[in-house]
């Protein structure tokens, strides 16, 4: 559906300063002021693109937006989107993972007549919320429910952020759309960067959920999947965890990047998969304040959001070139753990609604190529491998717990230990360990590297004023199941489509939704409904 502005609304394109953009009666007056109007000549002010201008000596924020002098279209207001109901339907599709790639695919499905079945195998979003404390509190990893599995996937509990690249893949608005219609801020339709919040995403995913189930769909939990039912090189459907059958037409497999157990359990069937690239370093820490002011040169920032940054450097070590850059960055937000399994550290970065937090983290990487692995002895899982060898040794040098190694900025770039750290976010607490034992003598030079380069770009960033904390390794999945470019299915087991992160194909929140709507077209143009 096209939310273009009819002829009858004029469009508006004007800067103004924080404090009157984001003061909704000033705004309004200044829009209509642009348009030549006075307050009571426009019906409604449709505001359709907010972002912040920070080159210039102050920072403005561009606004973009419709003024109708007449009633605005209903379609502007929703709700945009009605599911038939599929209880009758005579084609079922098994989809693996209840993440944004799953729910999706999940109420694609539906809006093509075909029954869902989500299998997920962690908890629903409420009593998920108990296992994360564990880990916080306890220092407790629950291999099926933490903050990458259970209801939502990684999404859920790591920020919501949905902003994408990936604009070609899909209808980008359709998903916000959706979002929206489910709980989301409207917000999100307006912002150049738009963000839901930690605290906000529960809800909105279990919205998601009932419309699965008041439409016909299931959605099971604590429903892990052990097993392949295999006939003829054809997926016929799935084994779970109690031994329990599950068939239908067609296998979405949209399990997220740290579905570790069917990586192995696709190479122990002999179903082809491969090693990719993916990214690999820590997470940085920096007191809000210091980007505000490094990013909006103002002492406070006042009306703006948390201000964040994007940064990147090319780095060479020996005769090999990397790409060094920030991931996943969250302004006002915290640092939380992202175990999958007891004995590995692995961290990760969320940020509430209101990004209100003393702190701004930001995973900060390094490109991990085919020939940094040892694809020679462990194949298609290779990447995998070293993901586990890290974060093993992260957890071993920090005291075989979900405390994270730590250390300075300043003396990580200088080679020293810390004797004390900084107040972090982190709730299990950190310990402070030399980076370079836990990360590797090249990969700690590439990030080192790049960390001096950011340094000359954002002032007072590389100093001790700030810690790196590891390890930030589930930056997207190190193995893709391949599938064909136009079917979207598996090119060698019939039945099944590779989806989502997972499988090697998105890399956040809107780019997963749209690859799970993609795959259930697919799964319709195969299987019909």
């Amino acid at each position: 559906m096209s939310l273009s502005p009819p002829t009858a609304a004029q469009e508006i394109e004007l800067l103004l300063p924080p404090e009157q953009a984001y003061d909704e009666l000033a705004r309004y007056e200044a829009l209509l002021a642009a348009a030549g109007l006075r307050p009571g000549q426009a019906d409604f002010v449709h505001l359709r693109k907010r972002s912040v201008d920070a080159r210039g000596r102050q920072p403005l924020v561009r606004l973009r937006a419709d003024i109708y002098r007449q009633p605005p279209p209903a379609e502007l207001f929703g709700p945009w989107f009605t599911f038939p109901d599929v209880r009758q339907a005579t084609r079922t599709v098994l989809i693996v993972g209840a993440g944004p790639a799953g729910l999706f695919a999940a109420l694609r499905a539906i809006e093509l007549g075909i029954r869902p079945i989500v299998v997920e195998r962690g908890k629903d979003v409420r009593t998920r919320r108990r296992d994360l404390a564990a880990i916080n509190k306890e220092h407790l990893v629950n291999p099926d429910s933490n903050y990458c599995f259970g209801e939502g996937g990684a999404g859920t509990y790591s920020d919501g952020k949905l902003y994408t690249r990936a604009t070609k893949r899909g209808d980008v608005q359709r998903i916000l759309r959706l979002l929206v219609q489910h709980g989301a801020t409207p917000d999100i339709l307006v912002d150049a960067h738009p963000h839901i919040g930690t605290n906000k995403l529960p809800a909105v995913v279990a919205a998601l959920r009932d419309s699965v189930r008041e439409a016909g769909g299931q959605v099971l939990f604590e429903t892990r999947v052990d097993d392949l039912l295999i006939t003829e090189n054809r997926l016929r459907g799935v084994v779970t965890a109690t031994g329990e059958e599950l068939t239908a037409d067609a296998v979405i497999l949209a399990t997220g990047h740290s579905a570790r157990d069917i990586y192995e359990l696709l190479h122990r069937r002999g179903v082809l998969i491969e090693a990719k690239p993916f990214a690999l370093g820590v997470r940085v820490e920096h007191p809000q304040q210091l980007i505000d002011q490094a990013q909006y040169r103002r002492p406070d920032r006042g009306p703006l959001p948390a201000a964040s940054y994007a940064l990147v450097h090319q780095t060479q070590v020996g005769n090999e070139q990397r790409g060094v850059f920030s991931f996943c960055m969250c302004p006002g937000g915290f640092i939380v753990p992202a175990a999958t399994a007891p004995g590995e550290v692995v961290v990760n970065g969320m940020s509430p609604s209101r990004r209100d937090s003393r702190f701004a983290n930001s995973g900060i990487v390094a490109a991990v190529e085919l020939t940094d692995m040892d694809v020679r002895q462990h194949g298609a899982l290779a990447g995998l491998r070293l993901q586990q060898q890290i974060e093993q040794r992260a957890c071993q040098l920090a005291g075989n717990s979900q405390k994270a190694p730590a250390q300075l900025l300043g003396d990580f770039l200088n080679g020293k230990t810390s004797g004390q750290l900084l107040e972090t976010s982190y709730q299990p607490g950190l310990v402070s360990v030399p980076m370079d034992e836990v990360l590797g003598t090249n990969l700690a030079e590439r990030l080192r590297q790049g960390f001096q380069n950011f340094g000359r770009k954002i002032p007072g960033y590389a100093t001790n004023v700030a810690q790196i904390v590891g390890v930030e390794s589930r930056t997207s999945s190190p193995v893709r199941i391949p599938r064909d470019r136009d079917t979207l299915e598996h090119p060698v087991l019939r039945g099944l489509f590779p989806c989502g992160e997972g499988a090697g194909y998105a890399g956040g929140i809107v780019s997963a939704a749209m690859d799970g709507e993609r795959c259930a077209e697919a799964v319709r143009a195969v299987v019909g409904a």
